[in-house]
């Protein structure tokens, strides 16, 4: 299987939009529909966990494995220097909260709760509570074969937001809200896309711009709407417009927007604490408020995905050819490589 080049340009608008969300906000700017960039990661992620596993040996040990070496150890390092930064700075990181509680808590994804949410100390890291729950939950079906994992996972998922409803306050509560769905709906987009499912491009780009269409108009709908319905829905439309508008008529990647792709969890993970460091230079510069929030876009942007280069990419790769030596894997066939290659990242 080839590379689906369409998630990984969703996977870098994704970063960015996340991206000037915090800075609009920072900056009290009109973009809430930014954060929509997480919907989108969920959904990218239940589409890729399933086609990166459909017709593969099943292996839940090394499913887990794989995805604790891509996600942990950056998730980690950002942690401890975000820490660091918060004891040296702490009036430029006025919403974190640090302490042995919460710093523990983050690095295994149980941080303090604030306001029925998680809040670990990277801020943006409350999305890897979810993904790490749903990886978990895909691996406990990657022991039935396809036919009954398939209704198996998208059955928990459901359940789980139905659960929601009956559970008292705190983490089990937490981890039921119904934008777990979106995790199912990102699954169901694989089973077709593996079943070789096609929809004509201009059905394909109907629902792609359907779909940007509805979180632009988001802006104009009360907060009270769930976030399933608001954020998830329109990036269902997405995604599955993007892949099945790519399905139709294949294209030639342009080589940025892959590399955005590619640099998405980085900038993801890395932007809070750049952007606090790039404001701080700007106000030293004294450059005019009204450039600040772009250029702050700019470079936080731009230094996030020169960190995926410097430290990202050679983790993974040192981390990942470890831990095949040690289990005594073969090298992988060019199908299962170009498996590996595609899969995607988390928000």
């Amino acid at each position: 299987m080839a590379n689906i080049h369409s998630i990984q340009y969703l996977r870098g608008l994704a970063a960015l939009a996340v991206v000037c969300f915090h800075v609009s906000e920072a900056f009290s700017g009109p973009f809430s529909v930014g954060a929509a960039g997480v919907d989108v990661f969920f959904v990218i992620s239940g589409f890729i966990m399933w086609v990166t596993t459909s017709g593969r040996p099943p292996d839940p040990l090394r499913f887990i494995g794989r995805r604790i070496t891509r996600i942990v150890p950056l998730y980690w390092i950002v942690t401890m220097l975000t820490s660091v930064a918060i004891v040296l700075r702490p009036r430029f990181f006025y919403d974190h909260v640090l302490n042995v509680l919460n710093f523990f808590g983050s690095l295994f994804f149980v941080p303090v709760l604030e306001k029925g949410m998680p809040h670990p100390v990277v801020l943006q890291g409350w999305t890897l509570t979810y993904e790490m729950m749903f990886y978990l939950l895909f691996a406990l079906t990657l022991v039935l074969d396809e036919r009954r994992r398939f209704g198996a996972l998208i059955g928990l998922l459901v359940a789980l937001s139905a659960l929601h409803f009956l559970l008292p306050a705190g983490y089990a509560r937490v981890l039921t809200r119904s934008l777990v769905l979106e995790f199912a709906a990102g699954v169901v987009i694989g089973r077709l896309w593996m079943e070789d499912f096609r929809l004509p491009l201009k059905v394909a780009l109907a629902l792609l711009c359907a779909g940007f269409l509805l979180l632009a108009a988001t802006e104009f709908v009360g907060s009270e709407v769930t976030r399933v319905l608001r954020w998830g829905v329109p990036a269902t439309l997405i995604v599955a417009g993007a892949v099945f508008a790519e399905r139709a008529r294949p294209f030639e990647p342009v080589r940025l927007f892959t590399f955005l792709g590619e640099a998405s969890y980085s900038i993801y993970l890395w932007h809070v604490l750049v952007v606090v460091a790039m404001t701080a230079l700007a106000l030293t510069l004294h450059v005019p408020a009204k450039l600040q929030p772009a250029l702050i876009i700019f470079a936080s942007a731009t230094l996030s995905a020169l960190l995926y280069l410097a430290i990202e990419k050679p983790l993974i790769r040192l981390l990942h050819s470890t831990g095949s030596r040690k289990a005594g894997h073969a090298k992988l066939p060019a199908q299962a490589q170009s498996k590996e290659r595609s899969r995607a990242p988390v928000a």
